[in-house]
């Protein structure tokens, strides 16, 4: 089987997802070990080489000044390229918000079947079998989609190993980008977040606070017992909807969906459309004054208390703990 994987990445550096998805297509590649990566973006041919070790027998390279910022016509093109020129049987990607906007026009083009935000896939005779949570996280999907076809499945990020393989020995091959700008879509304006930390759609620990937090001001408690042990910030909808915390820092069904390895959260009562973004995490803990409060269903250890007398305790034992 040949595995082609679109490597994720944002102002040239490349994006952790792209190693889960590196690691998965050669386990998916076999013993033929034929995958390759497609890397797009401006000023990004230095990252080629990172690429090299995590089982990719070659690089296609797409860099151009006309790629720096995102368009999914423009990317869509330069990784369609790339396809006719490795021709893949399987197309791997990370359910991001680049994955999600740009899978569907390499569907349209190549007639291709998907499976999207996949928690697990194998390759048995002529099929190839995922599962994925559906409905908030309510019950697992069991779906088959035959080979002989291109197929393209976007796998959620934090869910599969990433280990390197292979000698690093990735040949680089560049494809001419000049003619993939699209003017018919223009990035008129980026805004940044100021935090430094990782997204929370990549970060493996989360610490969230609810409406129980009570103000903007008091989410500095949050930020603390975050900063004690380099995890990102997240909030529930009811915390972001009475201004304590900006949309992007949402959790959930509205927001983003996570899956951290450790996801405490703070003051939040657990509404379906919460635990929709992040029951699937790894281990929860739960810090809640109502011992009968939804979070507490899910949550590997629970705390009944008040947040304002728990966290700050936790902050302190935390950075005990890293020194």
């Amino acid at each position: 089987m040949k595995v082609l994987v679109y490597i994720d990445q944002r102002e040239g550096k490349i994006k952790s997802i792209a190693w889960e998805a590196l690691t998965l297509a050669h386990t998916m590649a076999g013993s033929s070990a034929q995958v390759a990566a497609v890397l797009v973006g401006d000023a990004v041919g230095g990252s080629a080489g990172e690429i090299a070790g995590w089982g990719a027998d070659a690089v296609f390279v797409a860099d151009h000044a006309s790629l720096k910022n995102f368009n999914v016509m423009s990317y869509a093109k330069a990784v369609g390229s790339a396809v006719d020129t490795f021709k893949p049987d399987l197309i791997i990607a990370g359910a991001t918000p680049m994955g999600r906007e740009l899978l569907p026009r390499l569907v349209a083009r190549f007639s291709a079947g998907i499976l999207t935000d996949v928690t697990s896939l194998k390759a048995s005779g002529d099929k190839l079998s995922a599962t994925k949570p559906m409905y908030s996280g309510k019950c697992i999907g069991n779906m088959e989609m035959k080979k002989g076809k291109l197929n393209i499945v976007s796998i959620r990020p934090n869910v599969f190993a990433a280990k390197k393989c292979g000698e690093g020995s990735a040949s680089v091959q560049s494809i001419a980008a000049d003619g993939f700008a699209d003017e018919r879509l223009k990035t008129v304006e980026i805004r940044k977040g100021k935090s430094e930390r990782p997204d929370l759609t990549e970060a493996s620990v989360i610490v969230s606070g609810g409406r129980s937090v009570g103000s903007a001001d008091n989410f500095k408690i949050i930020f603390e017992c975050a900063d004690a042990i380099g995890a990102t910030v997240g909030a529930s909808r009811a915390a972001v909807d009475a201004g304590y915390a900006t949309h992007d820092m949402q959790v959930g069904q509205t927001g983003k969906t996570v899956n951290p390895n450790l996801y405490i959260a703070c003051g939040i009562s657990g509404a379906i459309q919460h635990m929709a973004g992040m029951r699937s995490s790894k281990v929860i803990v739960a810090i809640n004054t109502d011992p009968e409060a939804p979070i507490f269903t899910i949550a590997d250890y629970g705390i009944v208390a008040d947040l304002f007398e728990a966290v700050p305790k936790l902050t302190e034992e935390f950075k005990k703990m890293m020194g």
